[in-house]
């Protein structure tokens, strides 16, 4: 039988996750010769030689069999001559060599099934070791200094491995073969727990302890893979109160971790599809609906009908809820307010020292700070609240590629930035509010870390539209370090093509809805309805605009901006003047405010989050905004089993949809008293109104424009009741619908829009 030699080229997620070990088994086991190599820039090569037909099932094998955690993206072959030069089949040393841009750098993993089995088997000599990795799980992103993946490029340089733990990783047939971050008590890291400033506590076993005082109902801080959480119980009420002063959180829910699947199922409803994200490979936070026999602390999500759980995706947090008798812990990310997360352990005694009362440690650097990574099930789909751990940096392939290398950095809030090249965009883990020096920083390192994995060189960065926002400067900044230009994009407009790109769309009719976004006549928008293509966008509708009395004030505080709605009306005094309560300084307020709107002197805004706002006002729901989308998020849960009360059929007039009637109609039940179920069927409504004119406006553009996707995006898109009417009136009219679904609505996806807009614009 004629023998060839191939050499073959294969790019995805092919370093870090057993892809290496996989491929000396098949060649083995098919009787191949050969080598197999990780390269620097994150690829992997292949030589074989033997029959040609052998060579054909293997790249087949290659394909069909591949390691859970691998993804192949391309695979590039060349046959020739075979030249003899191998006797067996060789895993071979990393090579410098490599074509360096786009390596792909693999995430975080959650711990695996094989470990968990060891870790509790005492008969393994990983029997309740903390730092338990192996091939298939552990930590990657935030453990990697430089590529090739290899150990001495990870921050588990500075532990040697043992004798034992040596022969593991060099065993091609070991679950352990080159898994970077083996370890094991004796020459891996330790685990330690100390006093708040920095006292080590003498015990036997610091996990077990930690369990004990968090049981007690101390908070105690835990160090994870890419950064701190501070940890209490879920049981008991006093100390989350304490934690909500300490880390200025009056209302905004924490995420807990649970101790596993059945504990979940006592305190939420879990869909088969969330309990697929749960338990995939990168243990998400999943916003999961509140059983009717709810019973941890209401304090944890308050006002909200949902909560945020994850599973335990480290050995450390396995072990410390194995040890508890709660069935789950508050752990939320371990910062200052607006401040990045925390990694290092003396940065923490001075951050959040005094926020704690114990600190569970480890002497294992972080090298990335990368937060837990947040998903919802809307109307069916996967909705990223937040893109980061377990899932950042991956590439996200697009269906189309793009010729110039781009740098977009998002907005102002939610920040993830991203890079474009050819057909995969790179997002940052998630940066969070750039509103702070600390932010700020972190941002410009992330970015520059993640273009110096990728080898990326940027030909353009981009900026959003309002002149104002830290990342413009920051965009500026850079350009002009780098010699490059930059391009500023209008907000509503990324929003819009993050979810074309996704889908490969050419055209589409979007709804953008959101609480802000710079329009390109300077004011405030946040419900519209734009045309977008390859040439760029056309606003052809949106909310009606409503002044904003006092600017950012009226969405801190909900009554500032329903005064504005209800203006003009005849029950806007009356409303006002009935509701001083609502405003931090009462009646003077009121009066100060009736004259602000009778002046004509205010920004004027489309947004649907703050008609949304002003409803949650007007019901009684939220009179302070304390986080991001309160007044909105608490409404929708209101509205859980509601029906349409108000029956309004929506009032579209020169291409504006009317919500001063609909909020005007809210307001004058209230004012006439009001009971539980008509607050629900009230908020119901609302929601109902916003949606069907939205639904109809947009269909109605696009029939007429001849477009036959209508997409659905911004923050307003992970309310699941709006999305879920705007999809059905919209396939109802024979539409196509889409929306987010590999990045997030909100803004953390933003950066994605931005960067294809500027690859086409100046393409």
């Amino acid at each position: 039988m004629e023998k060839v030699r191939a050499e073959i080229r294969v790019s995805g997620i092919v370093q870090g996750v057993g892809f290496r070990p996989f491929i000396y088994r098949i060649a083995v086991n098919m009787g191949l010769k050969g080598m197999v190599q990780n390269l620097k820039d994150a690829t992997v090569r292949i030589v074989v030689e033997g029959p040609e037909s052998s060579i054909k099932s293997f790249l087949d094998a290659m394909i069909k069999e591949k390691p859970p955690l691998a993804r192949i993206t391309k695979v590039d072959v060349s046959y020739s001559e075979p030249k003899n030069d191998f006797n067996d089949f060789k895993i071979m040393m990393s090579s410098e060599q490599g074509s360096v841009a786009g390596s792909v750098i693999p995430a975080d993993v959650a711990i695996c099934d094989d470990c968990i089995r060891e870790l509790l088997d005492p008969n393994d000599r990983r029997f309740g070791y903390f730092f338990i990795t192996c091939t298939n799980c552990g930590p990657r992103f935030t453990a990697i200094l430089d590529t090739p993946y290899d150990r001495h490029n990870t921050s588990m340089r500075d532990f040697p491995m043992c004798k034992s733990c040596s022969s593991e990783y060099e065993d091609p047939l070991n679950r352990r073969f080159h898994a970077q971050t083996i370890a094991c008590p004796e020459c891996g890291p330790i685990v330690y727990l100390t006093t708040n400033d920095g006292e080590l506590i003498e015990c036997k076993d610091p996990i077990k302890e930690a369990a004990r005082l968090i049981d007690e109902g101390y908070i105690v801080a835990v160090k994870g893979n890419g950064g701190f959480h501070v940890a209490t119980a879920t049981t008991i009420s006093e100390p989350i109160i304490r934690l909500r002063k300490v880390k200025h959180r009056r209302q905004k829910p924490f995420a807990i971790m649970a101790k596993d699947l059945e504990s979940i199922k006592t305190f939420a409803v879990v869909s088969d599809q969330e309990e697929e994200l749960l338990k995939s490979p990168a243990h998400p936070i999943v916003l999961l609906r509140k059983s009717e026999d709810y019973y941890l602390s209401e304090e944890i999500a308050p006002g909200l009908h949902n909560i945020g759980v994850m599973l335990p995706y480290t050995g450390l947090h396995f072990l410390l809820l194995l040890n508890s008798k709660e069935p789950a812990y508050v752990m939320t990310s371990a910062n200052p307010s607006g401040e990045p997360i925390v990694i290092q352990n003396q940065e923490a005694y001075i951050r959040i020292g005094k926020d704690v009362d114990y600190m569970l440690l480890h002497n294992r650097e972080i090298v990335n700070r990368c937060d837990d990574s947040v998903v919802r099930i809307v109307d069916g789909s996967t909705s990223f609240i937040r893109r980061s751990r377990g899932y950042a940096p991956e590439p996200i392939v697009l269906p189309h590629e793009y010729g110039k290398n781009v740098f977009a950095l998002g907005g102002e809030l939610n920040v993830a930035a991203c890079i474009l090249m050819g057909d995969r965009a790179f997002l940052t883990q998630h940066i969070g509010d750039v509103e702070c020096v600390e932010t700020y920083e972190f941002l410009k390192s992330a970015i520059h870390h993640l273009a110096r994995l990728i080898r990326a060189q940027p030909e353009l960065i981009v900026h959003d539209l309002h002149p104002g926002f830290q990342t413009t400067r920051l965009a500026k900044e850079l350009a002009e370090k780098i010699g490059v230009p930059t391009l500023a994009v209008q907000h509503h407009h990324a929003h819009v093509v993050s979810v074309m790109a996704e889908y490969g769309l050419e055209e589409a009719i979007g709804i953008a809805c959101d609480g802000f976004g710079y329009g390109s006549d300077g004011l405030a928008w946040g419900g519209e309805i734009l045309l977008c293509d390859g040439n760029g966008y056309h606003r052809l509708g949106h909310l009606e605009n409503h002044p904003m009395p006092g600017g950012d004030l009226a969405a801190k505080y909900p009554a500032r901006m329903a005064a504005g709605i209800l203006f003009g009306s005849n029950i806007c005094e009356e409303w006002l003047f009935s509701n001083t309560d609502k405003l931090p300084r009462g009646r003077e307020e009121a009066e100060i405010l009736l004259k602000q709107l009778k002046s004509g002197r205010n920004i004027k805004t489309s947004s649907a989050g703050r008609v949304l706002d002003s409803v949650a006002t007007i019901l009684g729901v939220c009179h302070e905004r304390t986080y991001e989308g309160e007044p909105a998020m608490k409404l929708e849960s209101k509205a859980i089993g509601g029906s349409d009360i108000l029956g309004l059929k929506p009032e579209i007039k020169g291409r504006v949809l009317n919500t001063k009637h609909m909020v005007e109609s809210i307001a004058e039940i209230t004012m006439k008293g009001l009971d539980p179920k008509k607050v629900r069927d009230l908020a119901f409504s609302a929601q109902n109104y916003l949606a069907l004119g939205l639904a109809e406006f947009a269909s109605e553009i696009a029939i007429s424009e001849g477009v036959r996707n209508v997409v659905f995006t911004g923050g307003v898109a992970y309310n699941e009741q709006i999305t879920a009417t705007i999809r059905r009136i919209v396939e109802n009219n024979g539409l196509r619908f889409y929306t987010n679904t590999k990045v997030p609505p909100g803004d953390g996806g933003l950066s994605l829009g931005q960067a294809v807009i500027a690859a086409k614009l100046s393409g």
